[in-house]
């Protein structure tokens, strides 16, 4: 395997890591949200 396959497969890695716990905040900040408005559907 060469270096930079290594390297870009860290980098996709990471990249994924990022997403789910930028995916996770939003969701998070989406419930606390509805917590404090409370649940008016």
């Amino acid at each position: 395997m060469k270096l930079e396959e290594e390297v870009v497969r860290r980098q996709r890695e990471r990249a994924r890591i990022l997403a789910w716990l930028l995916g996770g905040f939003v969701v998070l900040l989406f419930f606390i949200t509805i917590a404090k408005t409370g649940i008016n559907w």
